[in-house]
């Protein structure tokens, strides 16, 4: 199992979405016609996905630009339009007409494509003509799971070429989950000369020779972040190959890279760069290192410490001062890293504790005892991120000490099912009773009871994240016996502004009766091992109008709990199911009836036995994902 701890604050743009159906009318003019070919996509673990281009079913016509009748008019509209950052917005306002349709398409400089496959990298340049920043997602989550075939596609190759003859003054490019290559980054960097953020979380393909050409061609570069990326070595001093002169860096992120770099060169590029703010090392710099990048970056507001432990070379006879270069950072607010972490050094980082607004263990297998002295100074923490070994002494440390906090995130030291998880509901309970200011929570543990989730929701009104993962299958609440649903159930009673869900443990029909009934707002939901038929997914078809992602593992759900939400499919943005009940047939079907809707039918087998059984579904729109 592997969880993303890329960054620190929950950014998920999807969330703040609107609904599909404002997204497709961004991409088409208003009043397109639409194909009426069904979209059936059969995806193997053992075939080459060699064109996935060819999956969407619709194609648009060639847009014409037509003069405005009324020249103040658009005047009128550029001007407005301008200030109007909000996606949603925007999107609304393309829907009014025609020419705010054009309008709205002149002035946006902005594009999120939350599916890659959604639409071409032809339609995109067609429909916008000034676009300077682009954030596109690739592979779905799942992905992170060992669930989708590798040869799955999310290719940046026919982006990069399109955009290089289109949008030559791009400025930004943010990829999640896409397979760059070395000669993509190449063309990147070729191509925009005034290229200035690169973005790469959870994308592979590439390697240290891709990032060396974009650090010695972009010369304005100011943001180069690697985050939870594969990136191979090709044992190329990338580091050195930043311009020799003063640097625009602002931002430099690769604790994901797994390679030695040369420490010297990274050395001279800190000091360089008088505009850092946020650097990020890999495992690779070590403790004796960091105190002496530290020394001469006191500007940094965003750290992540590298290994936090001595290399193997001897050291010399009087050890380094480190909190004094800690102190010396004064203005550090997020704080991360600790990947090889040595216990004894950890009181370095009490100088800046008071500072914090982030703090990220999630790599660092700390105990609570050496935990409690560094989370009691931290009373201005809002996100806090960390494995489960902090245990639940250590999250009843962070409710007593961390009243401002707005995100907290557990993860497991040890993801089998069958381990003994040192969290449970007392640690949940005591951060539900101390940090009744929190807004997004993701928990791991093996054991939960109703009146701990029942307790958050009363006390943390405001929460719009909520997701719970029991690690064990079909667990109740450990201490009645009785299933979870009236926990669920009090969640999506109490708190109002439930944006995203996910739920586990034992759960019957009752609890998704619950989500229908009160989770008015939720957008992405999330169920593993829950249900007990079909009207459990009804529920939460025909109850949650604001649905866009709806993902199911493991569950009793079958073709009429999937026919149960085809009015809804084409306002969703998609919706995954693995290890379900589903048939071939009843995916066909769905695929015939819903002409702009791409189902895939992902590593079913061929055999006779269970030739009509569909492994894993993923469907999603075939429109724009704005």
């Amino acid at each position: 199992m592997t969880q993303d701890r890329s960054e620190m604050s929950e950014d998920d743009d999807d969330q703040r979405s609107p609904p599909l159906d404002l997204r497709s009318a961004a991409i088409a003019e208003p009043c397109s016609s639409s194909s009426s070919s069904s979209s059936l996509v059969v995806v193997a673990d053992s075939t080459p996905n060699k064109s996935r281009n060819c999956i969407s079913s619709s194609s648009s016509g060639t847009l014409t630009s037509q003069p405005f009748p009324d020249h103040v008019l658009e005047n009128v509209l550029e001007n407005v339009l301008q200030f109007l950052d909000s996606r949603c917005d925007r999107n609304a306002a393309s829907l009014v007409c025609k020419s705010w349709w054009r309008v709205e398409a002149s002035t946006r400089s902005e594009v999120f494509i939350g599916n890659c496959y959604a639409l071409s990298p032809a339609r995109l340049t067609q429909r916008f003509k000034r676009v300077s920043s682009l954030v596109l997602k690739g592979k779905p989550r799942f992905a992170d799971f060992n669930l989708m075939p590798p040869d799955w596609g999310a290719n940046f190759a026919p982006w990069v070429s399109t955009m290089a003859k289109s949008y030559p003054w791009l400025e930004k490019v943010d990829l999640k989950r896409m397979f760059v290559t070395d000669d993509d980054l190449a063309l990147l960097a070729e191509s925009f000369p005034g290229f200035k953020e690169l973005i790469l979380v959870c994308c592979e393909g590439f390697g240290t020779s891709g990032i060396a050409i974009v650090a010695n061609k972009c010369r304005k570069l100011k943001v180069l972040d690697l985050i939870e990326s594969e990136v191979t070595d090709d044992e190329v001093d990338w580091i050195s190959c930043f311009p020799e002169d003063v640097t625009c860096l602002e931002s430099l992120a690769f604790d994901c890279v797994e390679a030695p770099i040369n420490f010297k060169a990274l050395e001279g590029l800190v000091a360089r760069s008088p505009f850092l703010k946020k650097l990020r090392l890999n495992r690779f710099v070590s403790l004796v290192e960091l105190h002496r990048l530290l020394l001469g970056a006191p500007q940094l507001t965003s750290l992540g410490t590298g290994s936090f432990s001595h290399d193997e070379e001897p050291q010399s006879e009087q050890e380094p001062d480190y909190a004094a270069a800690f102190r010396a950072c004064k203005s550090v607010v997020c704080l991360s890293g600790f990947r090889e972490l040595m216990p004894e050094y950890l009181p370095a980082i009490y100088p800046v504790c008071a500072n914090l607004t982030s703090l990220n263990f999630s790599y660092a297998n700390i105990s609570p005892d050496m935990f409690k002295p560094i989370i009691q100074n931290c009373h201005k923490l809002q996100v806090f991120w960390a494995l489960d070994s902090i245990c639940d002494e250590g999250l009843q440390a962070v409710a007593e000490t961390c009243k401002e906090l707005r995100e907290l995130r557990i993860f497991p030291f040890d993801p089998r099912e069958d381990s003994e998880g040192p969290v449970s509901e007392v640690g949940l309970q005591a951060i539900s009773e101390g940090c009744r200011k929190l807004e997004s929570i993701l928990y791991f543990c093996q054991r939960m009871t109703n009146a701990a989730v029942i307790a958050m929701s009363e006390n943390c009104t405001e929460l719009t994240v909520f997701r719970l993962c029991i690690m064990g299958r079909h667990r109740p609440d450990h201490v009645t016996g009785k299933p979870m649903d009236e926990g669920f159930g009090a969640i999506v009673k109490n708190c109002k502004k439930l944006t995203r869900l996910a739920v586990s443990g034992l759960l019957t029909d009752q609890a998704f009766r619950y989500m229908g009934e009160y989770g008015k707002l939720v957008r992405t939901l999330s169920v593993a091992f829950a249900g007990d038929s079909d009207m459990a997914l009804r529920h939460v078809l025909e109850g949650c109008p604001r649905l866009q992602k709806l993902e199911i593992r493991d569950s009793p759900f079958g073709d009429a709990a999937l026919r149960s939400g085809m009015h809804r499919y084409y306002n969703m943005r998609f919706v995954w199911m693995s290890a379900c009940s589903l048939s071939r047939g009843c995916c066909k079907d769905i695929a015939s009836e819903m002409p702009n809707l791409v189902v895939e039918v992902i590593g079913s087998d061929d055999d006779d036995e269970n030739r009509d059984y569909v492994e894993t579904l993923y469907m999603w729109n075939n429109g724009c994902m704005f």
